[in-house]
């Protein structure tokens, strides 16, 4: 293989972890089973889902309905997820979703907000769209029907690529977006008014890889991680220009490398996954600490993932944390699969 090709193929394949041939229609049953372990009241200790290459990449918990929403990164769609594994499509908008990457729940408000991109792995990708796609929609969360929609990559106005990837929501219902293609944070109001809240190049993703992934809100501060070094950032929400970079301890050289998604727990810690590709980082899920408003931080734990290439970790029933895993790595090689998982932690 040729240095030329190799590359391409590298970065294809990284620029989806970021983030199958059936697409299911709004508020449709897919065909689904599950597999559910032992569990602990009622949060079951493993969910195992069935749906057509869904290649889900992100999760989140909908505690109003009780169920999980994961957004497909094959179809474009977000789905709703109960406990035993079945599976439904609660958002299907082809005018505006191509890849849906991060998805929040906004209960308040009762929405779910999705961060929308072109990677190549959907079936909705096109070569006019790939890497120029970044965009947030807002979605009912009885109905799926869309609120709002803006486009990021228009917001940015630089004419270069642009993919949406993480977001977490403000207090007020502000809502933080994350640029895997650009060193860009966005900010999107409750009523969908999109800016650029910053835009530094020490954020620039390394040649070929995705940059800036998982991001949370954390009193009045933004706590960022980046896939391609694993370092973790700290932005002000009202001091932009007060970027700075989080000291972590506690870590080995490396131990966040391919850091990816990250999860704001309770007792005021984060969650996170990293993962595994090229020979290089682990899959494993790792748990982080500040006592000083995340100007420094210390990694308190890491355990490996028992499945592979897991790419978020959110909350599920009773309090419980679960890491998705959702076949990314057989989706890269083209052999999506029909099941994902989520274990709980």
């Amino acid at each position: 293989m040729n240095r030329a090709l190799r590359r391409t193929l590298v970065a294809t394949a990284a620029s989806a972890l970021l983030l199958g041939t059936a697409s299911g229609t709004a508020n449709a049953t897919a065909s689904a089973s599950a597999s559910v372990s032992a569990s602990a009241g009622r949060a079951p200790a493993v969910i195992t889902g069935h749906a057509a290459a869904l290649v889900p990449e992100s999760a989140a918990w909908d505690q109003a309905h009780h169920r999980f929403l994961l957004g497909s990164l094959r179809h474009g769609t977000v789905s709703a997820v109960r406990t035993d594994g079945s599976v439904r499509t609660l958002v299907d908008d082809p005018a505006a979703l191509v890849e849906v990457a991060g998805v929040k729940v906004d209960p308040a408000r009762n929405r779910v907000l999705v961060a929308n991109l072109d990677n190549g792995v959907g079936e909705r990708s096109s070569a006019a769209t790939r890497n120029h796609i970044a965009g947030l929609g807002a979605y009912d969360l009885d109905t799926g029907r869309r609120l709002f929609y803006v486009d990021l990559a228009a917001v940015a106005g630089d004419g270069g690529g642009h993919q949406a990837n993480d977001l977490a929501i403000g207090p007020d219902g502000t809502a933080y977006v994350t640029d895997s293609s650009a060193p860009i944070v966005y900010r999107v109001t409750a009523d969908g008014t999109a800016s650029v809240l910053l835009r530094d190049e020490r954020l620039t993703p390394q040649p070929g890889l995705p940059g800036l992934n998982g991001i949370v809100y954390r009193d009045g501060r933004l706590v960022l991680g980046k896939w391609d070094d694993g370092a973790l950032w700290q932005l002000p929400v009202h001091r932009p220009a007060e970027l700075r970079r989080v000291e972590v301890t506690g870590a080995e050289p490396g131990a966040l490398l391919h850091l990816d998604g990250l999860h704001g727990r309770p007792d005021g810690g984060i969650a996170g996954v990293t993962n595994a590709f090229f020979g290089a980082g682990r899959d494993a899920e790792v748990e982080l600490r500040s006592d000083d408003h995340w100007r420094t931080a210390r990694l308190t734990a890491v355990h490996p993932s028992t499945d592979p290439t897991p790419t978020a970790v959110t909350a599920g029933p009773a309090g419980a944390l679960y890491q998705l895993t959702g076949g990314l790595a057989d989706a890269i090689g083209g052999h999506p699969t029909d099941t994902f998982t989520l274990r709980r932690i």
